[in-house]
């Protein structure tokens, strides 16, 4: 595993969320990965010189958008920093905002449709359309699924060309600390954690730290137990295990349909961890649309979003809007700039818990 000369505490990882998500300078010109299925240039960026080897990817699944651009956010900010910059430094980053975008075109739609809602801090913000992404969500299926993609060796050429663009971007700088997915959901009452399993005995601070954040913004947590399925096993309130395309498989095995079981490859995690290391892996899942919690007190949380949901899908197609169920309902949109600050704090978190450790 990497070393760091330096003790920790001359390292102080903190990131300066509200100046990332305050700067206005775009990512860009990255490097040319490769192409998608349909001719369009995935981007990649690499910066810093650092000991702490660290990788973050967005946009494996096309329907989830904020991830996309706080990695954006954070690649622009990086690019302004001095080069005697301690997240430069002391970090080697590499950054794939988005390694789906035929996906993010397909969804552009309703990603462009906004509205004015207020962040934690009670001022304007915006959220997404409700309407118009319940018309217009696109995602991919099992197969197609970019995070569920990742070459199982060097010689899996049927791999998607956007799996092996960035596995092979990502080899290059390996073997990695640290490596987060930016993921969200449709709906949910509150963010959701996942971790690596082999990380949960050395997280406990990270978990407290991460929830009271979340509490101190206002906001509830998605605590669902899943009971092992696909991999997601509870840690505790509003933390579980990330998925594992092993146990991916063996649940559609029980389904008796071993075709869909078939066609789950590595996660960016597993791929991450393939390359040696000890890397902490993490996925964030933020809401784009919060739910109330507890909505029949017989359902679990689970089946009170599929619930909601089917309201919505029903209002909808019968007068064109779900707007009206949604607020009856009490569904709202989360503020964007509260999801990144949520998914910025939890890198944040992870990567002051790597530091420590080295």
């Amino acid at each position: 595993m990497l070393t760091i000369s330096l003790p920790a505490t001359m390292f102080h990882t903190a990131l300066p969320i509200e100046a990332i998500l305050d700067s206005d300078r775009p990512a860009g010109p990255g490097l040319d990965l490769g192409r998608s299925r349909e001719g369009h240039v995935i981007e990649g960026f690499a910066f810093g010189s650092g000991t702490i080897h660290l990788s973050l990817i967005g946009g494996c699944h096309a329907d989830e958008p904020v991830g996309p651009a706080t990695l954006s956010k954070l690649a622009g900010f990086l690019q302004s920093l001095p080069d005697n910059d301690p997240l430069v430094t002391r970090i080697s980053w590499r950054i794939v905002p988005h390694v789906n975008p035929d996906g993010r075109l397909r969804n552009a739609p309703w990603i462009r449709s906004t509205q004015q809602v207020e962040d934690h801090r009670g001022l304007v913000d915006s959220g997404y359309q409700l309407d118009d992404y319940l018309q217009h969500v696109v995602r991919e299926l099992p197969g197609d699924d970019i995070e569920f993609g990742f070459p199982r060796d060097p010689d899996d050429l049927e791999a998607r060309p956007e799996n092996r663009a960035v596995a092979d971007f990502l080899a290059a700088d390996a073997p990695y600390h640290l490596h987060g997915s930016f993921h969200g959901m449709g709906f949910a009452p509150g963010p959701w954690f996942l971790i690596e399993e082999s990380w949960i005995d050395r997280t406990p601070a990270l978990r407290d730290n991460l929830r009271q954040s979340v509490q101190n913004m206002g906001y509830g947590l998605f605590d669902p137990d899943r009971k092992g399925e696909k991999g997601f096993n509870r840690i505790d309130h509003g933390f579980c295990t990330r998925p594992d395309s092993i146990a991916m498989r063996a649940f559609f095995e029980a389904c008796q349909d071993a075709e869909t079981a078939a066609k789950f490859r590595p996660s960016s995690m597993e791929y991450a961890r393939s390359l040696g290391g000890d890397p902490l892996t993490f996925v964030s899942e933020m809401p784009l649309f919060i739910t109330p919690a507890g909505l029949s007190e017989r359902a679990t949380e689970i089946a009170d979003i599929q619930l909601i949901r089917s309201r919505l899908d029903e209002q909808l197609a019968a007068t064109g809007s779900a707007e009206q169920t949604a607020q009856e309902i009490g569904v709202r949109a989360m503020a964007i700039r509260d999801q990144q600050r949520l998914q910025l704090r939890f890198l944040d978190e992870a990567l002051r818990e790597v530091a420590h450790r080295l």
